[in-house]
């Protein structure tokens, strides 16, 4: 793929094709972005590819090459938390194989005018299905408290009650409308990065942008989804790029696989479910240093890829998968998304 056609690398998809292998069948791309992961599917031997994006935007950007596949090919503008509707309608028989890109493609950082890089200066936007209230609606609105909780449990920020209070005092006379602003407030906060340090902004847009988008209930709701979904042995593949979605996942794949582990004298053991899982990666799988020679944005991800059993779908335990602690906003925020 020429950089023309192809602006987003897609991580870790050598290693993911090998897992998966042989690669046949119909296909969902559940965060289809710029079709990096369903042109190496459709290139490795899928006879079909469903690609799902709550973004419309990345439905133009294939307009130039989608046509190539014909009918191997269907876009569908949903959510991957949706994935099984989405099948049911496609698919009914059932898929092969899912993959799940999470988090912000850099396709989408590249883009000022999305708000989600804080090394550009646009909206404080952030929102990938452009709908709904943004993060600047987020930050102008939100109560110190709320703003706080969400930039420690989503963001991992250790600074988070200075940052929330700083936001709160200076929307007072200014509101925050751009990711400029954001940064320098963040950056008034904390001190500055020694070399090899990451950007001081770099946890508070992550928290911002998990909340903006309900990140973690997709997640989990997008497992759940594929679960059901699958065919007896077809491939669940998912790439994750921050400790806490890949916590989530790990733990989902342990569960649903009958690996989460004994109890102990505080939580006795319960009695096993059939496993809808069996793990075909033990360990998370990275970059090797080929790809982060060519892709640095790779340097966090973290693969795993298990294959669907005969167990009748299930639920997972909410309560054993390491979800952020709940964040009182959340709830306010999806009454104010419908």
């Amino acid at each position: 793929m020429e950089p023309a056609t192809a602006p987003h690398v897609p991580v870790l998809l050598r290693p993911l094709l090998e897992a998966v292998a042989p690669v046949f069948g119909t296909w969902i791309d559940g965060t289809f972005g710029a079709g990096g992961y369903t042109r190496g599917l459709l290139a490795a031997g899928a006879g079909r590819v469903i690609g799902i994006d709550r973004d419309p935007l990345v439905f133009d950007m294939a307009a130039s090459w989608r046509g190539n596949y014909g009918a191997r090919l269907t876009l569908v503008e949903s959510t991957f938390s949706e994935l099984d509707s989405v099948a049911q309608a496609e698919a009914p028989e059932g898929v092969d194989g899912i993959v799940l890109d999470l988090g912000v493609s850099s396709m989408q950082l590249d883009q000022a005018e999305r708000g989600f890089s804080f090394l550009r200066d646009g909206p404080l936007d952030m929102r990938m299905s452009q709908e709904g209230p943004s993060a600047a609606d987020l930050v102008n609105t939100a109560d110190e408290g709320e703003l706080a909780d969400i930039l420690y449990h989503y963001g991992e920020e250790r600074a988070s009650r200075r940052i929330a209070r700083a936001i709160c005092e200076t929307r007072k006379t200014t509101p925050y409308e751009t990711t400029k602003q954001l940064v320098a407030t963040v950056e008034r906060c904390l001190p500055r990065p020694k070399p090899g340090q990451s950007h001081p902004a770099t946890r508070s847009f992550q928290a911002l942008r998990i909340a903006v988008n309900d990140e973690f209930g997709q997640l989990i709701e997008g497992l759940e989804a594929a679960e059901r979904a699958l065919k007896p042995g077809g491939k669940l593949a998912v790439v994750t790029f921050h400790s806490l979605e890949d916590r989530v996942v790990k733990r989902f794949f342990q569960a649903r696989s009958g690996r989460a582990g004994g109890g102990n004298r505080y939580a006795p053991v319960t009695e096993a479910e059939a496993p809808a899982f069996t793990l075909l990666t033990r360990k998370g799988v990275g970059p090797d240093d080929q790809e982060l020679a060519e892709n640095p944005r790779a340097r966090s991800a973290i693969l795993r890829v298990g294959a669907r059993t005969e167990t009748p779908a299930g639920r997972a335990d909410r309560t054993t998968l390491g979800l952020p602690a709940p964040v009182f906003y959340d709830d306010k925020y999806r009454d104010r998304r419908r």
